[in-house]
This record gives C-alpha cells, structure tokens and sequence, in this order.
C-alpha cells in the first residue's frame, strides 16, 4: 500500500470515536473516560500545533455538522444510522455507512494520520483509512476478551468483537495501549509488539489539583468516594458491604443516571437494596451524576477514594483522585497496576474481595499520618506522569513517523518525551 506524506504546516490528525463523542454528558451508560480521553487528548493535541477533528455518530437530529470543542479541534458528526442515542453494542450494523461517509470526509481533505478510539471506530477507520494510503493508529480502550472473561454469558459485545480487533492488530500502523497490562493481553492476541507503544491515559492538573475548596462532610464521620458508572462490574457493592466492617464512615457514590432518574435504574436499586441487607443504608449516599466540574472538591473531601472495579482497562478515577491528594484504595487489576504503587500513593487489594477492602480502609482511615503521606504522593506522581501536555507528547511521538505528524517540527523545535513505556519505538 503506497503511504502519502504530507507537511506538518497542512497536515491533521482525525481522531474516530463513533459512539463515544467528546462532547457527551458523562455519566450515561455509554459515557464515561473514552469520552473524557479523546475530549482531552485531543484539545492538548491541538495546543502542541496540530490541528484535530474529532469524527463521532450524531445521535441526535439537532446537532450541526461540525462543533468546535477547543482552539484548534471540531468534533465532526458522521451521520450513520438513524439520529438517536443507541447503545454501542447496537452499532455495528452502522459501521460500513461510517466508513464509508468518513471515506468521503478523507477524500477531500487528506488528514496526516487516523487515530482511532475503541474496535468498532477502528474496524471504519482501517476500511476508509488504508485505500487512501493513510496510516491509522488505533487505542483500544477496551478489549473484548477482556470482557468476555470477566463477564460471561452476561457479555453484550457483538459476536465478531473479539475477531475483527485481532484483524485491526494486524493492520493497524501502530497500536497505542494505556497500561502495560494491555500489552500482555495484546502479546497474547498475536500482536506484533514492534508496532505497539504504551500511553496511558491523562488527567486535567488545572482541574483535579490538591488544593481547592472541598466539600462540607458529616462531623466528626470518616468519608470514602466512589466515582462511577453504575454498573456491576465497577464494584460499587463491593464497596458497600466492606462498609459494614468500617464503623464510623460514610460513604457518597457519584456517578449513574441523574439524581432524579435513580429510582428507575436496575442497578442503583440493587446497591440500595444492598445497603439495607448489611445495613449501612443510612451511611452510603447515591449521588447520582454530577458534573464534572464538581468531582474535585467531591474527591478532596474523602479520606480515601475507593475504585475496585472487577477489571478495568485503565481507571482514570484513581488518577484524578492522586492527582487530587487523595489515597486511593485500587483493586489491582489493568492499568490501576501501573497507576496506583502500591504503599506509596495508595493501596491494592484484590478485586471482588470486600473483606479485604474493609481491612486496608480500617487500616488507613486510623492511621492519618499514613493518609496524609499516600495523598502527597499521588499528587506527584499524577503531575510528573499523568498531566495532558505529556501524553499528547507522547502520543504525537507514538504515532508513525514515516508520515507526517512530528511532534518536534509542531511544538516548536522541543523535543517531545519518548512514549512513557513500550516496545519497539515508532517506525
């Protein structure tokens, strides 16, 4: 395939993220970090000199065609299927008229490189992508094997999920995974590690800081935070019944349809109904969905944040909450592994194991001095390796460097930072 190059003062970079636009609420039950990651990635992009435009399915009527996000990004709408929100796992059928109108997008303005978000974007990139002669590099965000184990016969994932993202490892240009857990699970995909690099996931420092107002609590009570989308697998009861062996704590969970809508969903019911058995329903409070912007005085007014989802593939909770100042107990499992060091900027536990969850909160929570030091430490750490500016970086560095994207020439001559870890630098 004849690849085509073009300078860096004419190129972009066209990001896909067909279900998850940067411009959605979070908190639904198809929003969450792959929106906040591509939103944030691709606005700190644009400030290293590189213009983005970010291609999503409308899934509403009264949307415009294009949308600016931030000084150098537009979030493009793609019409494919019927102008309505429909689940992810719902849109496969849509994918090949995707591919297709981003074919016709890309025929008349070349980008520099494709990036794109989650299997199904890169099942239409690849297709309008590659007879185009333009490199596509692909983020996961999730894989489907992944999902299939932890999940069962209780896994939604459209049946050809697991084939077409082995297809996508072997077409893609690069593979930009978020932990070095992924990268395991990639090897064992048949990925050619060569032309795999590993980025993890950002965090807004400007937002989520240790200094700032926070939130008034109950006197003389002990606080937890979860910050979640409400779903089993976060393991939000988990949390719960570890409750009833931490006395004197209460305990707030954002996240979840509206604060309004709760009584409606399956699963906040379920937590309630939950809380009653071990009867800690006067001590956990169900937020609902919050704004973002509020999640960080919500954060810095816990002792602890508690993020022990039953898999995760990165966990951008846990990061917010170091970035914060905050400890953070993390079930070790994806990227948490390689955020979250254990003893020094939190604690792990084992997911699905509220017993020991109940142990290490009872351990922290009287011991503030302990609290005070993980909290320090996190907070340095999210600003040496978590900021933004330094993923774009590395990222821009991560994609393929026969072609046109250089993050030397954008930023103005300063190198950028090698990728944070990985195998076999960018061809």
């Amino acid at each position: 395939m004849r690849r085509r190059t073009m300078t860096p003062s004419a190129a972009h970079v066209a990001m896909v993220s067909e279900h998850a636009s940067p411009l959605a609420v979070l908190g639904g039950e198809d929003a969450g970090g792959q929106n906040v990651h591509v939103a944030q990635l691709a606005t700190a992009i644009a400030r290293r000199g590189v213009k983005v435009v970010v291609h999503t399915r409308r899934d509403d009527p009264a949307l415009p065609p294009s949308v600016p996000l931030a000084p150098g990004v537009v979030v493009d709408h793609i019409d494919a299927g019927p102008p309505a929100a429909i689940g992810k796992d719902h849109l496969v059928p849509y994918m090949d008229e995707f591919a297709a109108r981003l074919a016709a997008r890309w025929s008349s303005r070349l980008p520099a490189l494709v990036h794109a978000h989650f299997w199904m974007s890169g099942r239409a990139a690849l297709a309008a992508a590659h007879p185009l002669g333009i490199p596509v590099a692909q983020t996961f965000h999730a894989l489907g094997v992944v999902k299939r184990r932890h999940q069962g016969a209780r896994d939604t994932s459209p049946a050809e999920r697991q084939g077409t993202e082995r297809s996508i490892l072997a077409a893609a240009d690069r593979v930009i995974a978020t932990c070095s857990n992924e990268v395991f699970e990639l090897k064992r995909l048949g990925a050619d590690l060569s032309r795999v690099a590993v980025v993890p996931c950002g965090v807004d420092l400007d937002r989520f800081r240790p200094t700032g107002p926070a939130e008034p609590r109950r006197p003389g009570w002990r606080r937890l935070v979860v910050v979640s989308r409400l779903v089993e697998r976060k393991g939000v009861g988990n949390v719960i019944a570890a409750l009833r062996g931490v006395p004197g704590t209460e305990l707030v969970v954002a996240g979840g349809p509206a604060a309004a809508e709760l009584d409606r969903d399956p699963e906040a019911n379920r937590l309630r109904r939950l809380a009653a058995a071990y009867g800690v329903a006067d001590r956990v409070e169900l937020r609902g969905r919050m704004d973002n912007a509020a999640i960080p005085a919500l954060m810095r007014s816990a002792d602890a944040v508690v993020c022990v989802p039953w898999y995760e593939p990165f966990g951008m909770v846990a990061v917010e909450a170091m970035a914060c100042g905050v400890p953070v107990v993390a079930s070790a499992v994806g990227g948490q592994i390689d955020t979250v060091v254990d003893g020094v900027t939190g604690v792990h536990v084992p997911a699905r194991a509220p017993d020991r969850v109940a142990a290490a909160l009872r351990e922290l929570l009287d011991d503030p001095a302990r609290l005070g030091a993980l909290g320090a430490a996190g907070a340095a750490r999210a600003r040496e390796r978590y900021g933004w500016d330094r993923v774009a970086a590395c990222t821009l560095e991560a994609y393929p460097r026969a072609h046109a994207v250089d993050a030397r020439v954008t930023a103005g001559g300063e190198p950028a930072p090698a990728p944070i870890a990985g195998r076999g630098g960018p061809r």
